[in-house]
């Protein structure tokens, strides 16, 4: 995380909500107080963020992604799976918060010039170095929220 500018003093966030209509995460304490704020990217037409209350289960830095062209409405399914090696060039960046809904998450990106900019394949994007440092705040059972 240093490489990444993230200190490991940061502030336990017990609920984050995403509005996908704002293209913000904010991030509150156990007293609700607003205590981090990102710009995010969020779904599309085809994989539109799935809007409803989920909570955290678990983070995985520095994570592999498994490329399976069946997830993805634009690749076709005869495509081979493929295993990518972790790195901050992988699709998911360098944190994944994986959640309890299957298959989504929220995650850093490669290309950070285009967070809140683009539409992503329904999870929650965000810059590298803002999705490790919300990783450090979150925990197993942490709630979130996605609204429109």
């Amino acid at each position: 995380m240093r490489s990444l500018g993230v200190g490991n003093a940061q502030p336990e966030v017990m609920r984050i909500l995403v509005d996908e209509s704002e293209g913000w995460l904010k991030a509150y304490d156990g007293k609700d107080r607003l205590v981090a704020m990102f710009t995010v990217t969020t779904g599309s037409q085809h994989d539109p963020l799935p809007i409803g209350n989920w909570s955290v289960k678990g983070v995985a830095y520095n994570p592999p992604f498994t490329f399976d062209p069946e997830l993805f409405w634009d690749v076709p399914d005869s495509e081979n799976k493929q295993r990518l090696p972790p790195g901050p060039n992988n699709p998911v960046g360098v944190v994944w918060i994986d959640l309890d809904k299957e298959h989504y998450g929220i995650h850093g990106t490669p290309a950070p010039e285009a967070i809140g900019r683009s539409k992503s394949h329904g999870c929650v994007r965000l810059t590298n170095w803002d999705a490790a440092r919300l990783a450090l705040m979150v925990s197993p059972g942490t709630r979130v929220e996605f609204r429109k």
